[in-house]
């Protein structure tokens, strides 16, 4: 990539491609901003640096990184407050050639999508580890619904959930939760002091070593309303139809038809319209999503989260397309699953959970 883009050298400080470029390592401290504690630097002729201020130089050598991977360049807490100490620290090493940066910074040039294309095949570690997280994920689901209890409030089955994934060392960058007729009427749902009674649809971000697995769950007290199943087998059509068209090769805009078409197939034209479809994901939520002039393409070993919906439900899971099939990696075995068969091959997305009746609802 330096090359094709005539670099020099690249200065990494995002939180997420630290931990891409790092194998799930972390330079965050402050989790309400994407910039991190101390920079990557890599030179067109493959060395590598970390920078980082005397405050936390040590702890990152000691509990991130290695001297073995990335030599230190140490500059005071006080010189770090002017751009240009760093900038100078890069051209004591970096040699001829300009400089990309993944955040707007003096004298280089932003380069994040040249970045985040470099990042999206995953390689066997990564999908290893993409593994793992998607199970323990699903895990932490199954734990939660067992603590659900109607009546109580949406920051309640928040706090619920962030308890499982926490026990299992994962962090929801976003939680969603909606209760009842808060379901149809936002598709960002962020929990509030209300109560739920009859149906309550839970969203989960989840991150652990950088990755991030993203799924949708609802559950109802008792039986499933027959208008709300007829709603989630369509929006689970629509998710089977995505993940037929997940290939390699395959456009955004081509994949952003294939929903359209699903979604107009099964009686739901419009429904497009009021929410995303999702995309690529990885070291961030989406890394990109599809739309009708997209020209991004899918590429082998590539993760994807795909979260069609239909006024009132949502399908959304995390899946890696390895060998030209998309493997789930956040599926849940004890939620029921809807199937739908196209050309010859069955794909499942979740169904709803009925608590008083379980997984063969």
């Amino acid at each position: 990539m330096l090359e094709r883009e005539n670099l020099g050298c690249v200065l990494l400080n995002t939180q997420h491609n630290f931990s891409w470029l790092t194998g799930g390592r972390s330079n965050g401290i402050d989790l309400s901003r994407e910039n991190g504690a101390g920079w990557l630097l890599v030179t067109r002729g493959g060395k590598r640096y970390v920078i980082a201020n005397n405050i936390e130089m040590r702890r990152l050598l000691t509990e991130e990184l290695s001297e073995a991977e990335f030599e230190p360049i140490e500059i005071t807490w006080q010189a770090e407050k002017d751009p240009y100490a760093v900038i100078n620290a890069v051209g004591s090493v970096a040699g001829d050639g300009d400089v990309g940066c993944d955040i707007g910074f003096p004298e280089t040039r932003w380069i994040e999508p040249s970045i985040a294309r470099c990042r999206f095949e995953l390689t066997p570690d990564e999908i290893e580890r993409f593994r793992n997280l998607g199970c323990d994920s699903g895990a932490a689901f199954e734990s939660a619904v067992q603590r659900l209890i109607p009546g109580q409030t949406e920051n309640e089955v928040a706090r619920i959930i962030r308890d499982e994934l926490s026990a299992r060392n994962i962090f929801s960058v976003v939680t969603l939760v909606a209760g009842d007729e808060r379901i149809p009427s936002y598709r960002h749902p962020v929990p509030t002091d209300r109560r739920w009674n009859d149906t309550v649809m839970v969203v989960i971000c989840a991150r652990r070593h950088g990755l991030i697995a993203s799924s949708s769950r609802i559950v109802c007290a008792d039986d499933v309303p027959s208008d709300l199943q007829l709603r989630t087998e369509a929006c689970a059509a629509v998710n089977a139809a995505l993940y037929a068209g997940t290939a390699p090769g395959a456009t955004g805009s081509e994949l952003y038809d294939i929903a359209s078409n699903a979604y107009d197939a099964r009686g739901f034209a419009g429904e497009i319209n009021k929410h995303h479809q999702g995309g690529a994901c990885g070291y961030r939520t989406r890394d990109w999503v599809a739309h009708p002039d997209s020209l991004d393409i899918v590429q082998p070993n590539q993760a994807f989260a795909w979260n069609p919906s239909i006024t009132g439900t949502k399908t959304e899971e995390t899946a890696v397309l390895i060998d030209g099939r998309l493997e789930i990696i956040t599926a849940t075995s004890s939620f029921p699953t809807i199937s739908t068969v196209i050309d010859g091959r069955e794909y499942l997305s979740p169904g709803i959970l009925s608590l008083s009746k379980g997984a063969t609802a």
